[in-house]
C-alpha cells in the first residue's frame, strides 16, 4: 500500500484544488512525517506520477505576487475511485514488515559473540531515547489531533514498547543464547 498516495489523494479530496507547495504546507501541519512513512519532499514527485496516472489533472497556473507561477492540481473521477479503493483495501490489508534484525540475530557471527551483550544493550538504548522522543512528540502535536490521529499515534507509541518490552526478553537470554551458539555445530557446506 502507498502511504504517500493515499495521502495526497485524500488531502485533494478534502482541501480541494491546490499547487504543490500547498500540499506540502498542510503535510507539515499535519506532521506526517512523524507518524507515517511519508517524506514531505516526496510529495512533489508523487504529484507529478498521480498526474501521470490520471488520478490528478492540472487545471490551471496560479502566480500569486512576486512567487513565482505555479500549477495548480485536482483530483480526478478517476482519483476518487483510486482512492476509495486505496482506502478500503490499506484498512482492510494486514501489513507485517520483516525486520532485518531477526536475520542477523538468526545467523550470530561467532566471532563476535562476546560483543553481543554490548550491541543488544546499544539497540535497546537507541529504541528507548526513540519512544522518548517519540512520546515528547506526539505530545507536542496533540492538540492538533482528532482522535483517530490520536490512536495513530498512540499505535506507535505501543509499537515501541513492545519492541523494547521483546529485547529486553531476549537480553535476559544471552548467556544462554551465546552458549548455544558456541555449542551448535555448523554443518559442512550444502552439496546440490
Amino acid at each position: 500500500m502507498s502511504s504517500i498516495r493515499l495521502f495526497i489523494l485524500d488531502a485533494f479530496a478534502r482541501y480541494g484544488e491546490m499547487h504543490g507547495h500547498q500540499l506540502r504546507l498542510q503535510a507539515e501541519q499535519e506532521r506526517v512525517q512523524l507518524w507515517t512513512d511519508i517524506s514531505v519532499g516526496a510529495l512533489y514527485g508523487a504529484i507529478k506520477r498521480l498526474t501521470a496516472d490520471g488520478l490528478l489533472a492540472e487545471v490551471r497556473v496560479e502566480r500569486d505576487g512576486n512567487f513565482p507561477e505555479r500549477q495548480i492540481y485536482a483530483i480526478t473521477e478517476k482519483g476518487r475511485e483510486s482512492l476509495r479503493e486505496l482506502h478500503q483495501a490499506t484498512l482492510t490489508a494486514v501489513s507485517r514488515h520483516p525486520d532485518p534484525f531477526d536475520l542477523a540475530f538468526a545467523r550470530l557471527d561467532r566471532d563476535r559473540l562476546d560483543d553481543l551483550p554490548r550491541t543488544i544493550q546499544e539497540r535497546l538504548d537507541a529504541l528507548e531515547h526513540l519512544l522518548v522522543e517519540t512520546v515528547d512528540n506526539n505530545n507536542r502535536a496533540r492538540p492538533w489531533l482528532s482522535m483517530g490521529e490520536e490512536l495513530v499515534i498512540t499505535h506507535g507509541e505501543h509499537r515501541l514498547r513492545s519492541e523494547i518490552d521483546w529485547l529486553r526478553s531476549l537480553q535476559s537470554k544471552l548467556p544462554d543464547i551465546i552458549a548455544d551458539e558456541r555449542a551448535r555445530v555448523i554443518p559442512d557446506r550444502a552439496t546440490p
